[in-house]
């Protein structure tokens, strides 16, 4: 007897620790088991069931593990109940005991509500997730979850208890990866200071999966709040970033008054003015010109979490670029007609490179050619700058000038020759003079030497003389 006692109270107690309950809750299991025991094996022996069956009572002895049932007074027990109850409300109990964990798990979650906590993917129904979080089952809807993600399963990550939701299951833990407590609770899992109320985080804007923007006020002096929750080194706020998969996060520090408020929370863009109107809560920004593209942010995402973080409506404008004071070179605009004219008498260096290496070359073809080139220039820049205007008559006048001054140097040329062969005329003796002029050979005497003439003609002489 004392063996059985023993066994019966080992797993009793057994049965309460697995489930996590009290040992009153698995006997008043038994009991209601046992008097649903006993309205079955009425129904088997063709007996009826009393009227007042909800009056019957049940008593089941922890010692022993006897079990009675009562009807007022009386015990009505049938004789071999307990083997009969074993057999038939085993489902019943193991239906109760559940019930009664899930219950004793659902006030232990129920007051975890807005905390992290670990868990892992199990399974999917749907584009529904369920996690494992140890003693119970969470559920990890769509709308809870971030659309950048990749979930699968055995995937550990750490989630938001949100909240106990009564669905036609029961009740069920529903947690959370898109909620802006989850960058919240994580901060306070690595910042001592927030745990300690040195630190607190007022106000947290976020696109879940994207970026978000943290406001923060310090109740400690000399307590940095934006250091606090960045650490050294960025070690916090990146423990924070590789947990939520890599989501950007901006920190600054929350401001009583609006208009500074504002201008921390466009950040990283500087250099801000902020007009406020009180009466519509509208804020007009002003922004200089360099800085307009990070105020705005991608797709406007900076300026719409700044006004989620703030509270106010944020109109930004771009500041105008004051002027540079100082000469600057004036350009020709787009359309305009450039014109650009040598003179005539001027040549190229091209030009006289040429003249140097060709000698034969007279100085009238010399200007010519440059007259021809000063031309081709002037089509050239007319092409390149725009047309010139129909009253300046500029190719007529440059051909004009070059005929002048190709006339010019052939006469200049033929001076030149003339003077030239007056003067080798001039150099020639008289006695010669009139021979370059025919058209005969010159004779043996004429060129000659004098002496030669005068013996010759000494000789012939002489012969006459001696005939």
């Amino acid at each position: 007897m004392a063996q059985a006692r023993t066994e019966f109270a080992a797993a009793l107690n057994q049965i309460a620790s697995e489930k996590g309950v009290e040992v009153s809750v698995v006997l008043d299991a038994i009991k209601m088991a046992a008097l649903a025991a006993y309205k079955k094996d009425l129904m088997l022996r063709n007996e009826p069931i009393p009227e007042d069956f909800e009056e019957f009572t049940s008593e089941v002895d922890s010692v022993t593990g006897g079990i009675s049932i009562l009807h007022g007074e009386e015990n009505v027990t049938p004789p071999g109940f307990a083997r009969i109850a074993a057999s038939i409300a085993k489902q019943v109990i193991m239906q109760r005991l559940n019930e009664a964990e899930r219950g004793t798990i659902l006030a232990e979650y129920e007051s975890k509500i807005g905390a992290v906590i670990s868990g892992s993917i199990q399974r999917q129904e749907g584009n529904t997730f369920f996690v494992d979080l140890g003693r119970a089952e969470g559920v990890l809807p769509p709308s809870e979850q971030v659309h950048t993600e990749m979930y699968h399963q055995n995937q550990r990550l750490k989630f938001l208890v949100k909240e106990i939701r009564e669905t036609n299951r029961g009740s069920e833990v529903i947690v959370s990866r898109s909620d802006t407590n989850l960058v919240k609770a994580l901060f306070a899992l690595e910042v001592p200071e927030i745990q300690s109320g040195a630190v607190e985080i007022k106000v947290i804007a976020r696109e879940a999966g994207s970026r978000a923007k943290i406001a923060a006020v310090s109740t400690q002096d000399g307590v940095d709040p934006v250091g606090s929750l960045v650490g050294q080194k960025g070690v916090r706020v990146q423990a924070v970033i590789g947990e939520l998969g890599e989501e950007k996060i901006d920190i600054i520090s929350y401001s009583d008054d609006p208009a500074r408020f504002i201008a921390a929370a466009l950040s990283p863009a500087k250099d801000i003015q902020v007009r406020l109107n009180e009466a519509d809560k509208i804020a007009t920004v002003t922004v200089p010109q360099s800085q307009l593209s990070l105020a705005i942010g991608k797709g406007g995402q900076n300026v719409r979490l700044a006004a989620k973080l703030t509270g106010w409506k944020i109109d930004i404008v771009g500041a105008e670029e004051p002027e540079v004071i100082g000469e600057q070179k004036e350009e020709p605009q787009a359309g305009e007609a450039v014109t650009v004219q040598l003179p005539a008498e001027e040549t190229s260096a091209e030009d006289e490179k040429a003249e140097a290496t060709d000698p034969n070359k007279t100085e009238g073809e010399a200007i010519a050619e440059a007259a021809e080139e000063n031309i081709t220039q002037a089509e050239q820049d007319e092409s390149k700058g725009g047309e010139l205007e129909e009253d300046q008559p500029a190719e007529p006048q440059a051909a004009a000038d070059a005929e002048a001054d190709i006339e010019s140097a052939d006469e200049e040329t033929e001076k030149e020759k003339l003077t030239e062969e007056q003067g080798s005329m001039e150099e020639i003796p008289e006695a010669e003079r009139g021979d370059l002029i025919g058209d005969h050979e010159p004779l043996p005497s004429e060129t000659a030497p004098a002496e030669d003439v005068e013996t010759k003609e000494q000789e012939e002489a002489s012969e006459k003389n001696q005939e």
